[in-house]
């Protein structure tokens, strides 16, 4: 296990639940123990790796019988998918971000290879000659408008 972190560990642990399963229910202390880490490493996990742009949805309930279900987000069959990750581009995106977005369209079969290389080069921090600011912008545009059409098009 070279080379892994503790967080790559529980990330893929989780997946690999979540593979047999089309959602998991976990309690972060349960994990954490598993894990031999404090819950707060449990939480950033779930924050960073099992977002709504990765492909996932996230419910949490809190308090003794708190829980937190991450599930699978079926992009093609849910509307409320998309347009929650719509929502959750805003008015900027990094790049990174629409990388991430681009990969999921692409795992969940909304977009072929070549498709997901076409808008990656339009993410690409190098398409636009204006200052990082605007470019972020212009990129959430972009791909806001992609996701738009997406939702009509299959």
């Amino acid at each position: 296990m070279a080379g892994k972190n503790i967080s790559d560990l529980i990330e893929r642990y989780l997946k690999e639940i979540l593979a047999e399963n089309n959602q998991i229910e976990i309690r972060r202390s349960e994990i954490a123990g598993l894990f031999d880490v404090v819950p707060s490493q449990i939480n950033y996990v779930i924050n960073t790796r099992f977002t709504i742009q990765n492909g996932y949805i996230v419910e949490s309930k809190r308090g003794g019988g708190g829980y937190i279900r991450i599930e699978k987000a079926n992009l093609l069959d849910d509307g409320e998918v998309l347009d929650a990750l719509i929502s959750g581009i805003g008015n900027r995106l990094s790049q990174r971000d629409g990388q991430t977005i681009v990969k999921t369209l692409y795992e969940n079969g909304l977009i072929d290879r070549r498709e997901a290389n076409i808008i990656l080069a339009v993410v690409d921090k190098n398409a636009y000659d204006v200052d990082n600011d605007l470019t972020e912008v212009m990129r959430a545009n972009v791909l806001v408008s992609i996701l738009n059409h997406l939702r009509y098009e299959k």
